[in-house]
């Protein structure tokens, strides 16, 4: 009976476990809609309140408008006025105190991840952490750079080692180039093997190569 009871939480843990993070995302989306709904209220005239409340009561509706929004915004930035007001807007957050701070350090990681010329996250390696003999994978990040750099030898590469099973955290190194193994895995295959501590293994790649 046991084994019965292991198998059918296998087929419905993952299932589970979906549903419960949609739910929390689309009901954190909600809640942020629900307060841009009271802040129209208090702009819009009382004759467009019914209207707004029955926004309100549309499933899925501020995931749909997310979608939409973040469309809108990628569209606009692509031509000269929406790179001006883009421009504008990232000088207005640099030169507010304590908001500077938090903002320019979240903008140039968020640069780094998400572009599409980036180098960040691209590449699944193995390195030899935390002591020589034992093996992790890590992540490429890109190489090191100004005073860093001109303090270290040549050819050296920094590299995210995550955590297991929860991968948003972990440790930058920057280890010597010829100290890290590439893996023909993807990125996506690499952090299944993290997170999963090793029992989801990648499938054998043709032709790997150290």
């Amino acid at each position: 009976m046991k084994k019965y009871i292991l198998t059918g939480l296998l087929v419905w843990l993952p299932l589970a476990i979906t549903i419960w993070v949609l739910k929390s995302v689309i009901g954190t989306l909600d809640d942020v809609f629900a307060w841009f709904m009271v802040v129209a209220q208090t702009v819009l005239p009382v004759g467009a309140h019914p209207f707004l409340a029955d926004l309100q009561r549309i499933p899925g509706l501020s995931v749909i408008i997310l979608v939409a929004a973040l469309w809108l915004t990628g569209v606009a930035v692509t031509n000269m006025v929406g790179q001006w007001l883009l421009n504008q807007s990232n000088r207005l957050f640099s030169n507010i105190p304590i908001v500077k701070s938090i903002y320019n350090s979240v903008k140039q990681v968020s640069d780094t991840l998400f572009s599409s010329s980036g180098q960040a996250f691209r590449e699944a390696v193995l390195v030899q952490y935390p002591r020589n003999g034992a093996w992790t994978i890590a992540f490429v990040t890109g190489k090191p750079d100004g005073e860093v750099a001109r303090k270290l030898p040549a050819d050296m590469v920094a590299v995210y080692v995550p955590t297991t099973p929860n991968p948003t955290s972990g440790f930058m190194l920057i280890v010597p180039r010829t100290e890290v193994q590439s893996l023909n895995m993807s990125v996506d295959e690499a952090l299944k093997y993290i997170i999963s501590m090793g029992v989801v293994s990648p499938p054998a790649a043709p032709n790997s190569h150290s």
